[in-house]
């Protein structure tokens, strides 16, 4: 099949979702400009920031929720399903699930002071679902913010020429953060000196390639999380996020202007098998791609960060349902490159041998060589770990705001502290790579779970919960069902810690449905009444 058909298809649906479906959804919420955001109610100048403009926060928004997902969940998947599944879910889980959890959490985090998606589920469910909902995604950061300093760290050992553009973005944030929040530069022309210098690191790192062992590296983005944690979100986290955002819309522009211009033809059939060794298509499936359809962690960003940075509730729809259309975008991308590239050989054994990273970079390679020449490949990787780093530092500024919820430390120099410890002990031990396997179903129970406190949210306001407790049902039930399938290949493999950890999350997942049960119930004889 013509893979530039399957873009331009993918293309209009995303473009029918967000003219006319994302309408109808922000309608529920009932958007007003000319309400103040707590960005300027509660402005302290460390979290609570308006950003410069809206373009600024979508980037930092987008960069963060981006990541790695979007990329590996796809490629993983057409590995083991074929690239038509995985293609499919992106396309329906984006348009009617992935972008209404995504702007429901950014628009009622605002309406709720800026409060997290955990806090808000103690006035729309109970203080008993706070806790557990709250724990429950506690623990799910810590896991994500030792593996991604991981993968960022063994990235940096296999790659070395990334180093340099990598860490060296860090000053030019800062210095762009400087330009556009306190000499008051023009945006434009801000924007402009921070891509000229991100360029010139990337010819840099090239030319000077820098060799040392993932332990240093650790350490080294652990002392890095801890910084840009407490440091105002002005100064290095938002800058940080904006530039990030401007070298994947270059990698997805050149994507897919390679593709306009090669128009390759995927020969990989179109689906693979139905069940494979790592389950059936559903629910495995929904959960190994994860970010490129629907994803918790998105509500601890649009919750967590950029609610209490956007400056007018006009823009909640761009952000929230616009970001995760062009994340879907990304996906789609993904899923074409490493097709067209399994169609060329044994997906299985690709994968296995480059790991889904240096396999996507492979693929961006074939489809952009007219463009970027032999440097597609090394362009991918750098990109895609900018967005691990954007990432790393964003869950760990959240994980903070949940410490300081969840266990009342009111310090941030020692939650972040804390939570530093915590996950560089993780990621240096080696242990989180017996755990990480439960991560995508738990990732996909926290969205579900979400979906069900914006439920409840609106039912208390009498409000049409159709559009958000439709996908969140669907979505508890396939993360149920992933983990208890989970849970009992690892127990006849013997890997009893996580058919522990996957009966825990089961454990918590049903102490909050039984939690959200009542209220609903509570809410319908209210409404009835």
């Amino acid at each position: 099949m013509n893979s530039l058909l399957i873009v331009i298809l993918s293309s209009i649906a995303f473009f029918w979702a967000y003219r006319f479906y994302a309408k109808r959804i922000s309608a529920l919420w009932q958007i007003d400009p000319k309400r103040a955001t707590p960005a300027f109610s509660k402005c302290d100048s460390v979290d609570y920031i308006p950003a410069k403009n809206w373009l600024v926060l979508f980037g930092h928004h987008f960069s963060s929720i981006a990541g790695a997902g979007p990329i590996i969940g796809p490629v993983i998947a057409v590995a083991l399903w074929g690239w038509f599944p995985a293609l499919l879910w992106v396309i329906l889980g984006t348009i009617f699930i992935g972008g209404v959890h995504d702007f429901g959490s950014l628009i009622t985090s605002v309406r709720e002071g800026g409060s997290s998606i955990a806090d808000i589920s103690q006035d729309a469910v109970s203080k008993r679902a706070k806790v557990i909902f709250s724990f429950f995604v506690w623990l799910a950061l810590i896991l994500v913010i030792a593996v991604f300093a991981w993968l960022c760290a063994d990235t940096f050992v296999k790659e070395p020429k990334i180093v340099v553009p990598t860490l060296g973005l860090i000053p030019v944030a800062i210095l762009t953060g400087y330009l556009l929040y306190y000499a008051r530069v023009n945006s434009v022309l801000a924007t402009a000196l921070g891509l000229i210098l991100l360029v010139g690191l990337m010819f840099l790192g090239n030319a000077f390639p820098v060799a040392n062992n993932a332990t240093f590296w650790v350490i080294i983005l652990f002392f890095y999380c801890y910084v840009a944690s407490v440091l105002p979100v002005n100064i290095l986290l938002q800058p940080r996020d904006y530039l990030c955002s401007f070298l994947l819309f270059f990698g997805v522009a050149c994507g897919f202007i390679g593709l306009i211009l090669l128009r390759p033809v995927i020969d990989m059939p179109p689906v693979n098998r139905i069940n494979t060794s790592e389950g059936m298509l559903w629910p495995a499936l929904f959960v190994t791609v994860a970010c490129g359809a629907v994803s918790g962690f998105h509500s601890l960003i649009a919750s967590g960060t950029s609610s209490k940075q956007i400056a007018n509730e006009r823009y909640a729809k761009r952000i929230g349902y616009g970001g995760m259309i062009v994340e879907a975008m990304v996906a789609v991308l993904a899923i074409v490159a490493v097709a067209f590239l399994f169609g060329r050989s044994d997906a299985g054994v690709v994968l296995k041998i480059g790991g889904p990273i240096k396999v996507f970079g492979a693929g961006y390679g074939l489809i952009t060589k007219n463009i970027l020449g032999s440097f597609g490949a090394l362009i991918a990787i750098t990109i895609l770990n900018a967005f691990i780093l954007t990432t790393l530092d964003t869950a760990t500024r959240i994980t903070r705001y949940l410490s300081e919820e969840l266990f009342r430390i009111k310090n941030r120099y020692i939650s972040t502290f804390i939570i530093v410890v915590l996950g560089a002990s993780l990621a240096l031990s080696g242990k989180w790579i017996k755990i990480w396997p439960a991560f995508g179903a738990s990732n996909q129970l926290v969205a579900a779970l979400a979906l069900f406190v914006l439920s409840c949210w609106l039912m208390a306001r009498k409000k049409q919960a159709m559009y958000t407790i439709i996908p969140a049902f669907f979505m508890l039930l396939t993360s149920i069902a992933a983990l208890i399938t989970q849970g009992f290949r690892y127990f006849l493999q013997k890997e009893f810690l996580l058919s522990l950890v996957d009966a825990v999350l089961i454990i918590l997942a049903g102490f909050m449905v039984f939690e959200i049960t009542k209220k609903i119930s509570m809410l319908r004889r209210k409404a009835h009444a």
